[in-house]
Parts: C-alpha cells; sequence; structure tokens
C-alpha cells in the first residue's frame, strides 16, 4: 500500500482519529450528502447503501493512486435506525431506548478508486445497562451526543459507564470496521 493515498471523506473526528492508526498516507475531505435510505432495506444494507452514496457524491476526480473511503454508522434495534438526533430531547429518548437492553451498529463502508469499488457492513451488539434520567441528562449536556449515531460515543463516559458488553469489531462501533478496512485496501492493486 506504500503507493496508495486514501481519501477519507468525512468529518468526524472519531473517524479521522481511527484511519490515522493505519498508517496510510491520508487526506481528509467533506461534503455534504443527503442521507436519506429506504427503510424497508435491512439495516447491513443501509448502512452499505449510504456509504455507496456518499463515495457516488464525491465532487472531485480521483487520481489513478487514490481510493476514496466513505461510511455510515447507524444504531438498530426495535426494528427501528437509529441515525443522529436533531434535538437533545431525541438523544434522551434514544438513549433510554437503548439503555437496558442489546442494540446493533452497523457500518457501511465504499472504498473506491479508479478501477474498482468494494462495498461491505460489519456490525457489532452492544448491550448497556440501565442508566437514571440523571445520568443520561448527564451525558446529554456534557458529551455532545448530537453528532453521534444512537446519541452516543462507546469512547466517551457513556461508554466507560453504560456499556457492559461488545460482541464484535470495537473500532466499527467508534464508526469504522479498521480490520476490515485493512484487509480490503490490499486488495487494490496501486
Amino acid at each position: 500500500m506504500k503507493n496508495l493515498t486514501l481519501i477519507l471523506a468525512s468529518k468526524s473526528p472519531r473517524r479521522q482519529s481511527l484511519i490515522a492508526g493505519l498508517s496510510i498516507p491520508c487526506k481528509v475531505v467533506s461534503y455534504e450528502v443527503e442521507e436519506n435510505f429506504d427503510a424497508t432495506d435491512s439495516p447491513s444494507e443501509i448502512a452499505r447503501k449510504l456509504a455507496l452514496k456518499k463515495a457516488a457524491h464525491y465532487p472531485d476526480v480521483l487520481a489513478d493512486d487514490e481510493v476514496l473511503l466513505t461510511a455510515d454508522t447507524l444504531v438498530y434495534i426495535d426494528k427501528t435506525v437509529l441515525n443522529k438526533p436533531n434535538t437533545e430531547e431525541e438523544a434522551f429518548g434514544m438513549l433510554k431506548q437503548i439503555c437496558g437492553r442489546t442494540h446493533s451498529v452497523y457500518t457501511g463502508v465504499c472504498l473506491k478508486s479508479t478501477s474498482q469499488e468494494i462495498s461491505f457492513s460489519e456490525e457489532s451488539l452492544v448491550t448497556c445497562k440501565n442508566l437514571s434520567n440523571e445520568e443520561i441528562w448527564h451525558y446529554i449536556k456534557n458529551y455532545q451526543p448530537l453528532d453521534k449515531a444512537g446519541s452516543y460515543g462507546i469512547q466517551d463516559w457513556f461508554g466507560y459507564t453504560a456499556v457492559e458488553k461488545i460482541e464484535g469489531c470495537y473500532y466499527n462501533i467508534m464508526g469504522l470496521p479498521l480490520s476490515k478496512i485493512y484487509d480490503a485496501l490490499k486488495k487494490f492493486n496501486l
């Protein structure tokens, strides 16, 4: 992967930090894409298709040595997709819904070069204990959950205090299934 330059299309500081850990030359870009989806799709397909949609809307032309990485993470519980909340009240409702239960976190990924495209999704299961209303409001007021799918970050106070068990890739819950991405990048003949 010495000749590869990765373009991470993400505003997420968590994704930027994660991808830096792979020691691959990388530049970060951001652009807006409407994240609407077909609710009849499986959550795995919703996440994958949103990543594909973000890749399709990349506003520049890729160079021969570049691979574009787009991703979308969602939380799924009760046959419902929990994306980023719009208000603190919506965040509170999401956190009440996932506390005391197990939910799925799906991250869809698209890797695209001038000659090939690989897309997939990864699922992780997260079991949370119950938190009191006061604890949930403490989290909402102090940890900016409005930019996080499902209203929480596994790597912050909520993860420290509420998450009891994880099945699957921890980094997937943060927003990028790194091991799977690394393996997929090796398939690009650059």
